[in-house]
């Protein structure tokens, strides 16, 4: 009987030493994890980012699916002007004498290929909507619309995934802490996100820290 104590005892103080040692470690490895894969996440939502900027400022507002965007990129073309001022003479017969006539003249110098300003030849753009480390093939949610900003109609959008779906494999206590983040240093709330569809704006949720290691 002792020794059957002894040995129960022993597994005993096993188990609570790696629930203490998992207690430890176990944070410090999803933290680990989380930014690893949350900035793998947030590089393709800059992609997309940027992609929607060179979407707008050639066809006046945003894209509401990736198929759009995809083409857009694929083929899109910038266009690249000169903006100058001249003048010159012209009669006016309210005063009959000659005036001057100040102009602005832009001219068009050439195009641009937006995947090759945007990409440098990468072709991950074909492949922005599949949300790093996702399992089951998820894509990032993506919608476009117009808002009305005090008269002015703006356009917005907005593309977001869920953290459960990139963090899918982790402790699920510390996920629900994860989902509850309120902090400057962190992802806040259950969603990595970039844009806006109630506000006129293209900014990422993320902190800093994410765009030091790398912006695209």
């Amino acid at each position: 009987m002792k020794t059957i104590l002894q040995i129960v005892l022993w597994i005993i103080c096993v188990g609570l030493g790696y629930l203490i040692y998992r207690s430890v470690t176990g944070p410090i490895e999803f933290k680990k994890i989380k930014e690893e894969r949350f900035s793998k996440v947030i590089s393709s939502l800059k992609d997309i980012r940027n992609s929607q900027a060179a979407y707008r400022s050639v066809n006046g507002k945003f894209a509401n699916d990736f198929k759009s965007l995809v083409a857009f990129v694929d083929a899109g073309q910038y266009t690249i002007t000169q903006q100058r001022d001249s003048s010159y003479m012209e009669f006016d017969k309210v005063y009959g004498i000659d005036l001057l006539r100040e102009v602005t003249i832009i001219d068009t110098l050439g195009f641009v290929s937006v995947k090759d300003s945007l990409f440098k030849g990468d072709d991950r753009y074909k492949s922005m909507m599949n949300v790093p480390f996702a399992q089951g093939g998820e894509t990032f949610t993506m919608k476009s619309d117009i808002v009305d900003k005090g008269g002015y109609k703006a356009p917005v959008f907005e593309a977001k995934v869920k953290k459960d779906v990139i963090l899918y494999d982790q402790p699920k206590d510390l996920m629900s802490r994860e989902n509850a983040q309120i902090s400057v240093e962190e992802v806040n709330g259950p969603e990595i996100r970039v844009g806006s569809l109630t506000d006129v704006s293209t900014n990422g949720n993320w902190p800093p820290i994410y765009d030091k290691k790398g912006d695209q």
